[in-house]
């Protein structure tokens, strides 16, 4: 299996009222939105209460994922309005087994309406477009129970509990794997 990244989706991911795209300036306010929550700060490389300058320079970190070679980073966006509600991942940084990594968030205000849920279905079927991929995995916290809905909603099954697997905020914590194979 060759391991160069696939290219950037000629058609935008999407599935029910939300679609996938590429970030834009514009979006600075989803990054203050999930700045403000007092866990997404934690686990990804957006700072909490971002300034303008730092909510920009995390889009613009999002937009070069691809180049960097570890992956897709879309905005989830409202099909109709297009405004940001969200965040979701494919990272392919096991490309060469055939394996990704998925992750989404989706901003407080927006929360609860099924975005995310939509958000990971259009992730998981443009995952299975890539012919390389055998298995998706997802890494969620035993305490998200919204998140096990989510993963399980889009199809993923628990394959096991790891302990004091992933470090948040300095601390290592126990995470679930869940996947979803081809």
């Amino acid at each position: 299996m060759g391991t160069e990244m696939p290219p950037w989706p000629t058609v935008a991911p999407s599935y029910g009222a939300v679609v996938l795209r590429k970030y834009a300036d514009s979006d600075v306010d989803l990054a203050y939105e999930l700045g403000e929550d007092p866990y997404i700060p934690l686990i990804g490389t957006l700072v909490a209460h971002p300034t303008e300058e730092q909510g920009l320079t995390w889009i613009r970190d999002q937009r070069q994922r691809l180049a960097q070679g570890k992956g897709f980073s879309f905005a989830v966006a409202d099909a109709q309005t297009g405004r940001a509600l969200g965040a979701a991942g494919l990272w392919l940084h096991d490309l060469a087994v055939g394996r990704a990594t998925v992750g989404y968030a989706v901003s407080p205000k927006h929360r609860g309406k099924g975005v995310a849920s939509q958000a990971l279905r259009a992730l998981v079927a443009f995952a299975w477009a890539i012919p390389r991929l055998d298995r998706i995995e997802a890494y969620i916290e035993p305490w998200n129970r919204g998140s096990v809905r989510v993963a399980e909603s889009a199809g993923f099954r628990l394959e096991r509990l790891m302990p004091e697997s992933r470090e948040v905020d300095g601390v290592l914590t126990d995470m679930l794997l869940y996947s979803l194979k081809r």
